[in-house]
């Protein structure tokens, strides 16, 4: 549960809304693919806090100006949802806008940072989106200014995943950033080309294992668990993922290449399992990002969604087996959802984030792309919202440390998981790993 003293410490709130630039035409209504409906009920957060001396000077106007051009490169943004004859929803590039919320909080970035360690780092600072129950009338963007009493700022964004994928969001709102430094993009968004999937499409035409049917949500886009889910972010250091490594993958006779990414899914992967008693996960899904598309400025669902099955007790299992078999035994599903969403014929409603434990690889993201004033955020975290029962994991750069502009080669981790799980498998990660 957030401290109430967090939800009082923001206030002042202030909204409206910023529109494109251009008019945008008729024809540009964006068909939704099934890839876009099978994350229909999730949203992308972020957060990202800067310094009083990178904001200070900053006015409301200088944030909004160059968001009306952005917009007129992203009408998709600026759409509503609307629904055809047949119920398949579709955005309509009709300039209704995103929405701006302006905000005030009595605590420094530092005091905030702190205050909340272990709790979510974006409550409050991100406004809460659901779209619906007037689908028609619900913005699919929502970026929130909160001014804190140092004189720092954070830029939060919320994001309708039916739009477009973690790195779409990113992208959008770092483009944003250049514009306001007078960088203006010399085209448009187009569709992408594709090349051949980096992983082996799943042979059996079956139904996916990375997405579950959940109860019909109507028009109100928001899936509910029952239980209280909760979110923590951790930090895990540079000299930590090398004594990690060292211990646990370089001794071996003809050690696999693995991603950061690889190695604390594994070690998370084994570490809840622990904490489950080892009544599983035995099959959880891989997310990473899609080498096939060309241009990641297009805002597009390209997450490529794999699962793995281990065919041994994950809980007794080595670190270094259970990360090889992420990096080499992935078999993705994409086809197989596409095909369920599409058979579904708009008549029920799934949740991808959380039919397994999803681990989401992130490392790739450019989070950290935000610059005002040239400078980049002192930290940023992104998480997801609408997250099923068993959970998510998101592997993400550390960024710049103490606004030096140094990249750290650590890493954020971004866990949410029902509450009396989360709490025991950050215990656990502390005893045996000394991550916290």
């Amino acid at each position: 549960m957030v401290p109430t003293i967090l939800k009082t410490s923001v206030s002042g709130i202030k909204l409206s809304s910023v529109v494109p630039a251009e008019v945008t035409g008729d024809n540009e209504d964006r068909k939704l693919t099934n890839m876009d409906l099978a994350f229909k009920l999730h949203y992308v957060r972020g957060v990202s806090f800067f310094s009083n001396e990178t904001v200070q000077g900053l006015t409301i106007y200088d944030l909004k100006e160059p968001m009306f051009s952005l917009l007129a490169l992203y009408p998709t943004a600026s759409g509503r949802i609307r629904k055809s004859e047949s119920g398949r929803p579709f955005i309509k590039c009709n300039d209704g806008g995103v929405r701006i919320i302006e905000a005030h909080c009595d605590k420094t970035i530092e005091e905030w940072l702190k205050m909340n360690d272990h709790k979510p780092l974006d409550d409050y600072l991100v406004y809460d989106q659901v779209l619906g129950p007037d689908l028609e009338f619900s913005p699919l963007v929502f970026i929130q200014f909160t001014w804190f009493k140092c004189g720092g700022m954070s830029v939060g964004l919320s994001w309708a995943h039916v739009l477009g994928d973690p790195f779409s969001a990113s992208t959008f709102i770092n483009t944003w950033g250049k514009m306001m430094q007078g960088h203006v993009p010399s085209r448009s968004p187009h569709v992408p080309n594709t090349k051949k999937s980096k992983y082996p499409l799943s042979t059996t035409r079956r139904k996916p294992f990375s997405l579950k049917r959940v109860d019909p949500v109507g028009d109100y886009w928001l899936t509910t668990t029952n239980c209280k889910m909760e979110t923590h972010s951790l930090h895990v250091t540079a000299e930590q993922l090398d004594d990690i490594l060292s211990d646990n993958i370089r001794g071996q006779k003809q050690p696999t290449e693995l991603s950061h990414f690889q190695v604390l899914s594994a070690i998370i992967w084994k570490s809840l399992s622990k904490v489950r008693e080892d009544s599983g996960p035995r099959i959880v899904t891989i997310c990473t990002g899609n080498s096939r598309v060309n241009d990641p400025e297009v805002p597009s669902n390209n997450l490529v969604f794999s699962i793995i099955q281990a065919d041994f007790s994950v809980a007794e299992g080595e670190i270094y087996e259970l990360a090889e078999l992420i990096a080499e035994k992935q078999e993705e599903e994409n086809s197989l959802i596409e095909d369920i969403v599409e058979s579904d014929k708009v008549e029920f409603d799934r949740i991808a984030y959380g039919t397994n434990l999803t681990f989401v690889d992130l490392e790739e993201a450019n989070i950290y792309g935000l610059e005002l004033k040239g400078q980049k955020p002192i930290f940023a975290n992104y998480s997801i919202k609408g997250v099923g029962e068993s959970g998510v994991v998101l592997v993400l750069p550390a960024g710049p440390g103490n606004g030096s502009g140094k990249v750290r080669s650590g890493r954020t981790v971004t866990v949410t998981l029902p509450e009396n799980q989360l709490s025991r498998l950050m215990n656990e990660l502390k005893s045996h790993w000394g991550l916290a």
